[in-house]
Formats: C-alpha cells, sequence, structure tokens
C-alpha cells in the first residue's frame, strides 16, 4: 500500500504530450514525457504497454507517469506499431523500443534526465519487449521491470493452443507459426538471450497467480531462474490472486493492483537507477 512517507510525492510534474521519437516506415512515433521538475537530471524509463502487440497506447501508463515523476524519475510512455493487417510484424515492436531508448539517450540533456540511467518497464507484451531490448542493447540499460509479461514465445503459443486457439496472438506476431519456425520463435524470445555477459541489467519480474492469459509458471518462473542462474541482479513480486491486465488501471485505489506492486517498483527503481 502507498501509505509510508517515502511514498510520497515531492516534485512538480511538467507533462509533455505526443513527443515525436523517431519517423519509421514513414510512421511518426510518440510517446508522453513525464518529468519531475527538479535541478538535477533524472533517471529515466521507457514504459512499453501491453495489449498482444495488436493493441494498446501510451495511455496504459497515465497513472505511472505523474506517480514516478513526483518522486523523481521520469517516464516516456510510448506508442509503438501494432500488428494489423499482417503489417507491422516482429521486429517491427522491437525497433521501435530501441529507437525510443537511443532517443532518450540523444536527447538527454534537452529533456532534463541522465542518459547514464535508463530503465525499461513493460507489461504483458510490452513486458516481452522491454525484456528483449533490455537483454540485447549494446550500450546497456541499467534496470527493467516486467509485469506478466511473455519470455518464452514458443510456450505461449502452446499455452494458447488450449486456451486460446482462435486468436494466436504469437502467430499474429510473428507472422509464422513455431511448426515452421522454431528458432525465429527462440531468437524472438528474451528467455534466449539471457546469459552472463548480460547479466549487468536489475530485473524486477512481477506477475499475477491467477493470470490465465500468460501463465507464470511457464512464462515468469523459468525467466526467474534463468535470470539467477545468468548472474542478474533479480527481484520478484507475485500478487496473490491478480489477473491479467491490470497496470493500466489507476493507482489512487489502496487495495488496487497497482498499488500492491508500487512500492517495490518505487523502491527498486530508486536502488537501482
Amino acid at each position: 500500500m502507498l501509505s509510508n512517507a517515502d511514498q510520497l510525492a515531492s516534485f512538480p510534474v511538467h507533462v509533455e504530450r505526443g513527443l515525436v521519437y523517431a519517423t519509421l516506415d514513414g510512421i511518426a512515433l510518440a510517446g508522453d514525457f513525464y518529468r519531475p521538475e527538479t535541478m538535477a537530471a533524472a533517471p529515466v524509463v521507457v514504459a512499453v504497454h501491453g495489449g498482444g502487440w495488436k493493441l494498446g497506447s501510451a495511455r496504459f501508463y497515465q497513472y505511472w507517469g505523474p506517480f514516478l515523476a513526483a518522486r523523481g524519475i521520469a517516464l516516456f510512455a510510448i506508442d509503438y506499431r501494432l500488428v494489423e493487417d499482417g503489417r507491422h510484424r516482429y521486429p517491427a515492436a522491437v525497433d521501435d523500443v530501441r529507437a525510443a531508448v537511443a532517443f532518450v539517450r540523444a536527447q538527454a540533456p534537452r529533456l532534463g534526465i541522465d542518459a547514464e540511467r535508463i530503465a525499461l518497464v513493460g507489461d504483458s507484451a510490452g513486458a516481452h519487449l522491454a525484456a528483449l531490448v533490455a537483454l540485447t542493447d549494446e550500450p546497456g540499460i541499467k534496470a527493467a521491470v516486467t509485469v506478466y509479461g511473455v519470455y518464452d514465445l514458443v510456450a505461449q503459443w502452446q499455452h494458447d493452443l488450449a486456451a486460446r486457439p482462435h486468436d494466436q496472438i504469437t502467430e499474429i506476431f510473428m507472422g509464422i507459426s513455431p511448426l515452421e519456425d522454431r528458432l525465429a520463435y527462440l531468437a524472438a524470445s528474451p528467455l534466449s538471450h539471457v546469459t552472463r555477459r548480460r547479466s549487468r541489467t536489475a530485473f524486477l519480474v512481477a506477475w499475477g497467480t491467477a493470470d490465465d492469459v500468460v501463465a507464470w509458471q511457464t512464462q515468469s518462473q523459468p525467466f526467474v531462474t534463468a535470470l539467477k542462474q545468468a548472474g542478474c541482479f533479480v527481484r520478484t513480486v507475485p500478487i496473490t490472486d491478480a489477473p491479467h491486465f491490470w497496470m493500466s488501471d489507476p493507482l489512487d485505489d489502496p487495495y488496487g493492483y497497482p498499488a500492491r506492486l508500487a512500492p517495490a517498483l518505487l523502491r527498486f527503481l530508486q536502488e537501482r537507477l
């Protein structure tokens, strides 16, 4: 719950909506930027929304942006190319997240942020994208927060065979079945990129124990195990009885799932950025 004194806001928040970070395939990609009004360069979190790689928007983080910025951490919630009518399949969304990270690095002085203190946060499909970029970004991401994420695309494909056979989100995203190209699925899975060489990024991994869309037993649990084996700093936050898709809920409900995650998320970012 958000009741401790150290959870209180202390900075005014500046908001810039529709900030264009890249133009790819003729599409202007933009996001909403929330910055604390401080004299010092703030750490920044690039936020990647969920939605099965085919829906959602930067507004999913409209509550997290002010919450973090008021506590000294900037947040850039981005839109990215969504799969639509067979267009913008993998790796389009991954490229967009990388472009957003490159943008905040390059524009750090103008934005009032610290280019050396960058984190990623994402939920569901956004957690997949955030984890994949965090584990493959060459300059290095300091920290990543991933919530009810997809880390093994083959495991998600197998789960959806039974749970949602008429909405195979991984096939829609990849444009192919793993029965045709399993290596492509492995290359697109964050789990495949967890190595000792990539162990500098700290992870906070959260999930709901009642999630029936993304099974934590075949996604978050193996991902956390692999991170620990590789020597990564890892913290976990299982939210008891939480379902899927709640990161976009308001934070002002003290019994809501975001409010239950918020103290651990804030503490993790303050310590690791």
